[in-house]
């Protein structure tokens, strides 16, 4: 049984939606604020997060960065129309929005074809017999395991479930920021960028998974 997180602060659509999925078959747990939603994604295994854009604690973006972090699909749920905040949730890497009121089939629909979808890229092929395994965490050359440590995995987590897209330097920074109690500004993301480029490149000097776009950022194609 699939395990959904829904981040939602309104109690009558949390009855609501937990009777629904739960009805189709997925296991729900419920948090109705950030702190509440990351404690959950630390401990415990989850599918997918159904996250409500407006929170009355943290915000739905904060949520969005700590399940990407551990390569966790997520739904936006939103009243809102304002379209720079939808822009912003997919632009965090957020899977897909559903606006409220929404039909409940609909929302199903789309959780199944979200989790279809990520089910076919959590094993990434990378250059060089680099394989990545977002899901286990573990990446491999030629069959050998390559140790990473978890902030080096998030890392190339990020930009691995967004290949082919640039990342700027400013989004890795909000992808890698302090979930774990690790400090992580501008010259510690050279950093972590030149290890993991030591640990996964055949030659680090002229990469061929993580390409430096100048004065721009950083992208896996």
């Amino acid at each position: 049984m699939k395990r959904i997180l829904l981040v939602e602060d309104d109690g009558a659509i949390v009855a609501a939606l937990t009777a629904f999925l739960e009805e189709d078959g997925f296991e729900a747990v419920c948090a109705a604020g950030q702190r509440e939603a990351q404690a959950i994604l630390e401990r415990e295994p989850v599918a997918l997060a159904l996250v409500d854009l407006a929170l009355r604690e943290g915000t739905g973006f904060g949520v969005c960065a700590a399940a990407r972090q551990r390569g966790i699909p997520v739904i936006f749920l939103t009243a809102s129309t304002d379209e720079t905040s939808v822009v912003t949730g997919l632009d965090m890497g957020a899977d897909d929005y559903i606006g409220k009121p929404f039909r409940p089939r609909e929302l199903v629909s789309r959780i199944r074809t979200v989790l279809r979808r990520c089910a076919h890229t959590q094993t990434v092929e990378l250059p060089g017999g680099v394989t990545a395994d977002l899901e286990k965490g573990k990446v491999w050359r030629d069959g050998a395991e390559i140790p990473l440590s978890a902030l080096e995995f998030r890392l190339l987590s990020a930009l691995v479930t967004r290949r082919g897209r640039l990342m700027t330097r400013g989004q890795l920074l909000e992808e890698l920021w302090d979930i774990d109690g690790d400090f992580v500004n501008d010259n510690t993301l050279t950093v972590y960028i030149r290890r993991l480029r030591n640990k996964i490149e055949a030659d680090p000097r002229n990469p061929a998974i993580i390409r430096t776009v100048r004065g721009l950022g950083y992208r896996v194609d």
